[in-house]
């Protein structure tokens, strides 16, 4: 006996076999989306990242063994702006690894360390040679004596910076730090500091201070090497507020502490234009 399908069984049939079709082509449409989606993505270029330059001096090596490490006050606000806006940062150091600071850490050095895996990124910092300057659009040094005797003449840690302030990068430095760059040399055969209007530790301070012993102990003083290598070095006399922050060309310097984070925004600031 024939077996008769029902109008209905037909209805349904119709209708299940009209919803397969539209399912599939909406999973095929989705499916083509997240591919575009996908490739897009992988096509688009990484944010670039701010480095920062640390030393791995402990002392300066007299008998006294006065304090030459890195200066909390200095890394640790700059750190947290670059952060706080959404940038990745590595650190850097001539030898890599576990480097040391000075100063309690309190404020935003204490919160950064504490919330935002400051010292973790530190004591790992890297080598020369495990930096691409290509990943980064600006490098930041902080001050603390240590820069002044192993980054200072580092050749390795020289060439980082000048591939990134040629490609269009930005350099940024707290107190000290300027002494870090004031010796490099770009591709044209001038030092990047030449003509530039930089704020670096001011000798009047230095030599007042027993850190150095009267500044006796360093290799040399920020502003008399600034001003020897063609900068304008500015000092407490050139400088309405002393705690000013300079820009010019892509350099951006203060000559002391309280004013690091204030260079890290000027930073930002100037990526973004």
């Amino acid at each position: 006996m024939a077996y008769d399908v029902s109008q209905n069984e037909l209805y349904l049939s119709d209708n299940f076999n009209h919803l397969q079709g539209k399912t599939m082509k909406s999973l095929i449409s989705i499916f083509f989306i997240a591919v575009l989606f996908c490739s897009n993505n992988l096509n688009a270029e990484p944010i670039k990242k701010v480095l920062i330059i640390v030393s791995n001096m402990i002392d300066m090596g007299d008998p006294e063994k006065h304090d030459a490490r890195n200066n909390l006050w200095e890394v640790a606000p700059p750190y947290h702006i670059f952060v706080s806006h959404g940038f990745d940062v590595d650190f850097v150091s001539p030898n890599g690894g576990e480097v040391k600071f000075m100063m309690d850490p309190i404020g935003i050095s204490s919160y950064t360390i504490k919330y935002e895996a400051f010292m973790d990124k530190a004591n790992k910092s890297l080598t020369p040679t495990q930096i691409e300057p290509s990943n980064y659009w600006g490098v930041y040094i902080g001050g603390g004596y240590g820069p002044l005797f192993d980054v200072a003449n580092n050749k390795d840690l020289h060439s980082i910076i000048t591939k990134i302030y040629e490609a269009g990068g930005i350099v940024g430095s707290s107190g000290h730090g300027a002494g870090a760059f004031a010796n490099i040399v770009l591709s044209t055969g001038e030092f990047l500091v030449k003509g530039r209007k930089i704020a670096g530790f001011p000798n009047s301070t230095e030599e007042s201070k027993s850190w150095a012993k009267q500044g006796s102990l360093l290799p040399f003083l920020v502003e008399s090497r600034l001003n020897k290598n063609g900068a304008f070095a500015q000092n407490k006399q050139t400088l309405n507020n002393k705690h000013e922050v300079v820009i010019d060309k892509r350099i951006v310097s203060t000559m002391f502490l309280p004013s690091s984070a204030l260079v890290a925004k000027e930073m930002i600031i100037l990526n973004n234009q």
